[in-house]
């Protein structure tokens, strides 16, 4: 990302990209406002579920699973992402992991989730992809902008819940990632704030060039 023309509005600053010039506009700002505030949200609920399923048990411990799936559907409805393939991969993840915590539910009923998942790590299956959309946020995060934390999100997730499912881990060291894994994802979504929004958008001018080429291969 390079720095603003001088000459350009204080408000509407104009960015000079690989493509041409392209404006940060309001509707950026928004839009990242509500992925920071979104993905903070995730995070904070993965970090309280699993809080609470240490010290406090499993009892209504589904009802985090509520801020967590809305918070992470709408940190990939607003996160820029230049290939779009690889969007709407992650977005796949996350409504198939959305409908694994769905049957989970049906199954063992909703206050039996947690345990459910606890005596049968064949659940992972289910829910893994959700998580594997949080790790892609991670991935990206850390492809951008060299976040140590990021990358801590990333690996330790997978490693965490494979670990588990297949069965190198116990459920007391898989536990342990995962807390290590959400005090990490608070880090990363506490120090995005005080970033620019023009860091999150990225190159407009390459989401330009892009698009221009799909419509052209689609005609």
């Amino acid at each position: 990302m390079t720095a603003p023309r001088s000459d350009a509005p204080a408000t509407d600053p104009v960015f000079e990209g690989v493509y041409g010039p392209f404006t940060i506009t309001e509707l950026d700002r928004r839009e990242v406002l509500g992925y920071r505030l979104a993905l903070l949200t995730t995070a904070i609920a993965q970090a309280a579920l699993l809080a609470q399923w240490r010290w406090l048990g499993d009892g209504w411990l589904w009802i985090w699973t509520l801020p967590l799936t809305a918070g992470l559907g709408l940190a990939l409805r607003w996160i820029h992402i230049y290939l779009r393939p690889l969007h709407r991969a992650l977005q796949l993840f996350w409504l198939i992991g959305c409908l694994g915590l769905l049957m989970l539910a049906v199954r063992s009923g909703l206050s039996g989730m947690a345990a459910a998942v606890a005596s049968e790590p064949r659940w992972i299956w289910a829910i893994g992809p959700l998580f594997a959309a949080l790790a892609g946020i991670g991935f990206k995060e850390f492809f951008c902008f060299r976040r140590p934390e990021a990358i801590g999100v990333t690996l330790l997730l997978p490693l965490a819940l494979l670990g588990r499912l297949t069965g190198l881990l116990s459920g007391a060291a898989a536990g342990s990632l995962l807390g290590v894994e959400a005090a990490l994802l608070l880090v990363l979504c506490l120090r995005k704030f005080p970033m620019p929004a023009a860091a999150d958008v990225g190159d407009k001018s390459v989401f330009a060039y892009l698009e221009d080429q799909r419509r052209a291969a689609n005609a």
